[in-house]
C-alpha cells in the first residue's frame, strides 16, 4: 500500500508565461519560488503547503479549448479563508467567475480560468459560511 503524506504540487501547461504569471503572481497574489534551472521555461509558486508547477508546453494536449467555465473540466482546488472576500478581489481584478456557493459538494466554490483556460476552484466548508449567516 502507497502511505500518501499530502499532494506535493499540480502542474499546469501554460503557452505564455508572462501572462501565467501576471495572473498567478500578481493578480491571484501567489508566491513565486526559485525553480531549478531546467532546460525549459516556467514557474513555481507555494500555495500554503503544496506548490503549483507552470510549464511553457505549447504543444500540451492538456491545454483547453474553450472558454466556458466549465466546473466538471479537470482542475485544482484550493480553499480559502473567507468566501466573500475572495469572491469580491477576484472580481475587482476582473477575472471572470462562476458562483456556486450552495454545492451539493459541501463546498461552497468560486471557479475561474487562467490566460490558458485552466480552470481554478477556490472554496470554503459551506458550514463554515451558514455560520457566519453569509449564504
Amino acid at each position: 500500500m502507497i502511505k500518501v503524506e499530502s499532494i506535493h504540487h499540480v502542474s499546469l501547461s501554460v503557452t505564455d508565461l508572462q501572462k501565467a504569471k501576471h495572473f498567478y503572481g500578481t493578480l491571484l497574489g501567489f508566491n513565486e519560488l526559485k525553480r531549478p534551472p531546467f532546460d525549459f521555461p516556467g514557474t513555481w509558486y507555494q500555495i500554503g503547503d503544496q506548490q503549483l508547477h507552470l510549464i511553457v508546453h505549447n504543444n500540451s494536449t492538456t491545454i483547453r479549448n474553450t472558454d466556458e467555465i466549465d466546473s466538471r473540466d479537470g482542475h485544482f482546488a484550493i480553499r480559502v479563508k473567507d468566501y466573500k472576500e475572495t469572491l469580491h478581489y477576484l472580481k475587482k481584478v476582473g477575472i471572470e467567475i462562476k458562483e456556486n456557493p450552495n454545492s451539493t459538494s459541501g463546498f461552497a466554490q468560486i471557479f475561474c480560468m487562467d490566460p490558458d483556460h485552466n480552470l481554478i476552484e477556490f472554496n470554503v466548508d459551506q458550514e463554515t459560511l451558514e455560520d457566519r449567516k453569509l449564504l
